[in-house]
């Protein structure tokens, strides 16, 4: 006689890991709680100066903190704009960092392409020299030294050129090469296929995550770098957006020649416009991000961990 089979329980898998206890609601409470506070302490830098480039007169002469303003305008940006400084200097840093990460990412590439490939003759020593200078860097006087005699001091291939190869973004890219599968490679090879064709063909596509990552690292780095203009370019007109941030909101120098101002209308404070140029030389960059950030974690972790 068969014996009657138990009744099927359905059980719904768990979210947490088999070594993981579920939190209590205390604790997800309290997890809550400072995710809050730590996102109101991220944003209320950014809300109070966007508050305050769009404040009036009446708004800041009160003075106290201003997160909503009162009666908004837009007369701080039309000033901006209507001057020219701020615009040719938005254009410069948009151009900078256009072609300065093309730059980039063509020789990190195909640097990383030809280590990552096993028998290349002196890839062992060249790697070498590259992890060296993750250790130790040259300082300010011999890299002046080095743009100088190269006659690029004043132009802007010394804001592109010294830096054209980050040794840490080499790395991973180099990793990620070195992940792929080989048989893929080789039948490819097996096929006729040169190693510039085997590059463009198979290895970029297969390396979409990799290559928007550390096209971000370059151009962040690209878009916010104000050291090297402050060493290299004497001449005012071909300043970025950056620098001209630090000229005029950091070191307080007169915005008379920045702006345009209407003289039917009373002058915007200073406050609101230095608070307009931050927010101009701020959302470039934070536009171009989110469209980044889903490769951002894959990868990084690919190019770091694999190989």
């Amino acid at each position: 006689m068969a014996m009657p089979e138990a009744p099927a329980t359905s059980r719904e898998p768990s979210p947490y890991p088999p070594w993981a206890e579920k939190p209590s609601p205390v604790a997800r409470l309290g997890k809550g709680a400072v995710l809050i506070v730590l996102g109101f302490l991220m944003l209320f830098p950014f809300v109070y100066v966007i508050a305050v480039s769009f404040s009036s007169y009446k708004d800041v002469v009160g003075g106290g903190l201003i997160l909503f303003p009162t009666h908004p305008t837009t007369e701080a940006y039309r000033a901006i704009f209507k001057g020219g400084i701020v615009t040719h200097a938005l254009w410069v840093s948009v151009g900078l960092t256009l072609i300065g990460t093309a730059v980039n990412m063509l020789m990190t590439v195909t640097m990383a392409y030809g280590l990552s490939r096993p028998g290349m003759p002196g890839s062992r020593a060249v790697l070498a020299i590259v992890l060296v200078t993750l250790l130790f860097t040259a300082g300010i006087i011999p890299n002046y030294l080095l743009v100088k005699n190269l006659g690029l001091i004043n132009s802007y291939g010394s804001l592109v050129l010294p830096e054209a190869i980050n040794a840490f973004n080499l790395v991973i890219l180099r990793q990620f090469f070195m992940s792929l599968p080989p048989e893929l490679l080789e039948s490819a090879r097996l096929d006729g296929a040169s190693d510039l064709w085997v590059l463009l063909r198979i290895i970029l596509p297969l390396s979409k995550p990799v290559l928007a990552v550390v096209a971000l690292f370059y151009g962040v780095a690209h878009w916010n770098d104000f050291f090297a203009a402050t060493l290299y370019l004497n001449d005012a007109n071909k300043w970025p957006i950056q620098l001209v941030l630090r000229q005029y909101v950091l070191q307080g120098s007169a915005l008379t020649s920045a702006v345009n101002l209407d003289p039917n209308q009373p002058a915007p404070p200073t406050q609101t416009i230095q608070m307009a140029v931050v927010v101009i030389a701020t959302v470039p960059i934070l536009i171009v991000y989110p469209f980044l950030q889903r490769y951002f974690t894959r990868g990084v972790l690919t190019g770091a961990i694999k190989g």
